[in-house]
């Protein structure tokens, strides 16, 4: 295990109608508000109203972003900036999904920034300060509630790119399940892949004595797989939808099941590169991405698949060899990804050659990606090509 340092500055405000907490959990930070929200859904299911009742239960001045896309762009983060710096705003609230929550950390670091916000993602600069947000979490899948990362999109260039800082972390995320239980059945599959796959990316490592993480991620895996097709069968399921929900947040809280671990992020790279020629969901393209890279690389730690496919998916060792289990173990992952719907193809989601050398390309802008195998544009190619 290596040496570590966790802190987590987040406040979780977890369970059934905890959004009447909003108005004092976000008097402390200001009155100037601009609330941050995708394409109107949070108005046809009435937590708009929930929302601003309480904004104005404060005195809130309330300014609004609407229409934040799926894969944030940049143009909004930047619309979103000018509001701020226009009206003073003071706190940044995200009500939505990761997309949302994500645009809205990009513009609490964009406001006091004096260059162009997009430098943070592409290692220009670092982030030194934001403003404060907070979060209304309605779907269970990247984590963002609860961490300091934010992924935003430069259509205009093709580039999908991350950025973090303990200055992005949320002041406070509710997290009420009953939330998501209007979520769409694709858009909950995708999230269920995103939340196993932040998993993954910690949990294939080359670190060493790891045992308390292992089993962290382990249970965290066997919890989704569980609660991920009751879900799917009955939406408004409270007990499967909380337990979804935590899953999502544990798994990539900035470090609970990775302190001390040398982790990937190898697949995340790639498949940003894939949304960002493509723009498909997030959740859609690590299915995709994820067991090609797992049969790509498993031969580098042959042993920790081994234990995947034992611990996680039940795969009875008995007469097998250490490659039969650990291949297994793979397909088990993907059968579940699509038996939950989520594709495993490029091309079932309309993604041919055209763009396989820039996409590789892409992944390696900064370098060779991933710890777990380092990988050149041509790994990154032939993943991409093993997905076709």
């Amino acid at each position: 295990m290596n040496n570590f340092t966790f802190y987590n500055p987040t406040k979780i405000v977890f369970g059934r109608g905890t959004v009447s907490q909003l108005g004092g959990l976000m008097e402390p930070y200001g009155k100037k508000v601009l609330l941050v929200y995708g394409g109107g859904s949070i108005k046809r299911n009435g937590l708009y109203d929930r929302v601003m009742e309480q904004l104005r239960s404060v005195g809130a001045e309330v300014h609004e972003l609407s229409g934040v896309e799926p894969n944030p762009r940049l143009t909004s983060v930047h619309r979103g900036i000018e509001i701020c710096r226009e009206h003073g705003v003071e706190f940044i609230l995200g009500v939505g999904g990761g997309s949302v929550i994500d645009a809205a950390k990009a513009i609490a670091a964009g406001v006091p920034y004096e260059g162009d916000v997009w430098d943070f993602y592409v290692r220009k600069a670092r982030v030194q300060k934001a403003l404060p947000l907070g979060a209304v979490l309605t779907l269970a899948a990247t984590g963002t509630e609860m961490n300091g990362n934010s992924v935003i999109t430069n259509w205009e260039t093709r580039e999908k790119r991350g950025a973090g800082s303990i200055h992005m972390y949320p002041k406070f995320s509710i997290l009420d399940p009953e939330l998501t239980f209007t979520v769409p059945t694709d858009q909950t599959a995708n999230g269920i892949v995103d939340m196993m796959s932040h998993v993954f990316e910690q949990y294939f490592s080359q670190t060493m004595d790891t045992p308390l993480q292992e089993r962290f991620c382990e249970s965290i895996l066997k919890t989704v797989i569980e609660n991920g097709e009751i879900a799917l069968r009955e939406p408004d399921h409270y007990a499967a939808r909380a337990n979804l929900m935590l899953c999502a947040t544990y798994a990539l809280n900035g470090g609970m099941i990775s302190v001390g671990v040398e982790d990937d992020w190898a697949s995340h790279g790639i498949e940003h590169a894939i949304s960002a020629f493509y723009d498909i969901a997030h959740g859609a393209g690590l299915s995709i991405v994820f067991p090609n890279w797992m049969k790509y690389v498993y031969r580098e730690r042959i042993d920790r698949f081994v234990q995947f496919a034992v611990r996680v998916w039940g795969i009875d060792p008995a007469g097998k060899s250490d490659e039969e289990i650990a291949l297994a173990g793979i397909e088990a992952t993907r059968d579940y990804f699509t038996r939950i719907g989520a594709p495993a193809t490029l091309g079932e989601v309309g993604i041919g050659r055209e763009h396989l050398d820039e996409m590789a390309e892409h992944a390696v802008r900064f370098g060779p990606i991933g710890r777990f195998r380092k990988l050149e544009k041509d790994d990154v190619k032939a993943i991409l090509e093993m997905a076709l």
